[in-house]
This record gives C-alpha cells, structure tokens and sequence, in this order.
C-alpha cells in the first residue's frame, strides 16, 4: 500500500490475505492437475488469460472510461468536484488523481488506474446532482481509497485463475460439441479426458469466483471504513450509501442494464428493485452490514472526542 493517511484494518487485511491464499491454492492445484491432463489446451488458455490480464492491468483507466463514456475535466470545468477531491487528497496526503465525469442518470462513481499514477476518479452526473458536498465527499474518499490500496490492481491479478478457468471451460466445450467428446485416438479415450478437462475447469473456475467475489467485499468495507475514519464522517458515507442504493432502485432496470458490468468498480452495485446483493456472488457487501461497520465507526470516534 502506497504511504497515505487511510487507516489500516487489521482484521479485514487479515481476511483478504486468506482469500488470497485460498485463491494461490487454487490456482496451483489447477495448474498441476490441469497440465498432466491437457497440456496443450492449458498453454493456449493461459497465453489468452495472460493477454487478456495485461491488458486489463495496463490500460484498466482507459478502458472503464471509454465503457463509461466518462470524459475528464478540469478544475475550471468542474470546480466543486475539484475542490472536494483536493480536500482528500490534502487528508490522506495522497496525489491527486485524474478526474472525469459520465453523463449518465445512475448515481455512481468508481476509481480505476494500476497504480496512484494512472489513476482516474470517475462520478456520474447522478451522482452529482443528488448528493450534497458532505456525502460526496465521503464517496470519493472510499474511491480513492481504493486507489491507495491498490485494489485495481489486486483485483485484476485475483481474477486471473478465473479467466484461465473459464476460457478452458469454453474451449473444451466447443471442441466437445464438434465431436471432441466422441473421439479415440490410439486406443484412448480423448472425450472422458477432454470430459474432465472441462470439469475441472468448471470447478476451478466456480470456486475462484466465489473467492473473488469474497475478496471484493472485504475491500468494499475496507474501503468504507478508510474513508469514514479519514473524513471523521461516517455518517455523511452512510447518508451517500442510503440515498444512491434508493435512488438506484427508483431507476427503471432497462436503464440499468448497460451499467450493470461495472458493478465490481461501482461505489455502489447497479440494481434494480428486488434484487437482492447480499449474496455469495455479490461483488458488494449488503448495504445493512456497510452501513452497521459505519455506525459502529461513528460510536467509537463519539466515544473518543
């Protein structure tokens, strides 16, 4: 972690670094089991992860900002928005990030960028036009604790056995479906071998998403707990999370659906009324449990003044 002011936590770093070993684990007994079936599969599936992992580390800012449609801005164009990112920066003594804006309806904001140098801070314009100076400034100081924390970067390399799982998973099953189930060669059975390729991979694959999707949650309240104790307002971040997760939910799901993809980077998740996040593949934690780590942050700094 780059040398700012955002808290440590402990016990969420502690569970992180489990999930992190849990996902090492995973990968390595992967690749044994994977390469003494199918060789040749495994070295074409991890070339395309690999590729697909590099570009993703290196131009993640570029490409969330294109998706997004979001366009930076200067501080003569967006002069409030600049002040307040100005004001966390000055806090947690961290550089200041670029900053961009995304004419879009949803209230959300993410950060994005490998490292503090390539960083990029995005809000929507929803965002901006519902939330007042003091909740703003709480979402942007959780944002920008990502990017102290560098979990762009950590998240990308987490997701990676996934995306080599899965790209197997696929590969073997369109071979499978062009007869590759059906075949022998020299007397062996390549489509019970080519059968256990694709659930092995299935497997790794399942298991490293629920693992991810663990991981993300416990650096969505790390995040939170970082910039409540940075901002010394818990309850302007809990006021931001409240009102975004209502506003969302006001939102008619078709408008929804091309924001939906970016849940993960998301201050917020993306959804419409009656679904439900507190679940094992929600890349968020449930908003009662985000805002009950914030009210307990709010007591103990009332019990310390």
């Amino acid at each position: 972690m780059a040398r700012t002011r955002y808290a440590a936590d402990r016990g969420l770093t502690s569970r992180m670094l489990v999930t992190m070993f849990l996902l090492g684990l995973v990968y390595v007994v992967f690749v044994t089991v994977f390469f003494v079936i199918s060789p040749q599969l495994g070295t074409i599936a991890l070339i395309f992860a690999l590729g697909f992992l590099v570009v993703q580390y290196f131009f993640s800012d570029k490409l969330a900002l294109f998706a997004m449609h979001g366009k930076e801005v200067t501080p003569q164009q967006a002069p409030e928005l600049h002040g307040v990112i100005d004001r966390i920066c000055a806090l947690s003594d961290a550089p200041k990030p670029r900053v961009a804006i995304a004419d879009v309806d949803v209230p959300n904001a993410f950060a994005t960028g490998r490292n503090q140098k390539k960083a990029v801070v995005c809000v929507t314009t929803g965002l901006l036009r519902r939330l007042d100076p003091v909740e703003l400034e709480g979402v942007l100081a959780h944002e920008m604790s990502h990017i102290a924390h560098r979990d762009v970067a950590v998240m990308t390399i987490a997701s990676f056995l996934g995306i080599a799982a899965g790209l197997i998973t696929r590969f073997g099953l369109e071979w499978g479906l062009w007869g590759g189930f059906s075949r022998r060669d020299n007397d062996q059975n390549t489509g019970m071998i080519l059968l256990a390729v694709v659930a092995i991979s299935a497997l790794a694959y399942a298991i490293s998403f629920l693992l991810t999707r663990a991981l993300s949650r416990y650096r969505e309240l790390s995040a939170d707990r970082a910039a409540a104790l940075l901002t010394g307002r818990p309850s302007a971040l809990a006021s931001a999370l409240t009102k975004v997760t209502g506003e969302i939910a006001k939102i008619p799901t078709k408008d929804l659906r091309s924001a939906q993809p970016f849940n993960a980077f998301f201050f917020t998740p993306a959804f419409g009324k009656g679904a439900s996040i507190a679940t094992l593949f929600a890349t968020h934690p449930p908003l009662e449990k985000r805002l009950q780590q914030l009210d307990t942050i709010s007591k103990q700094l009332s019990r310390g003044a």
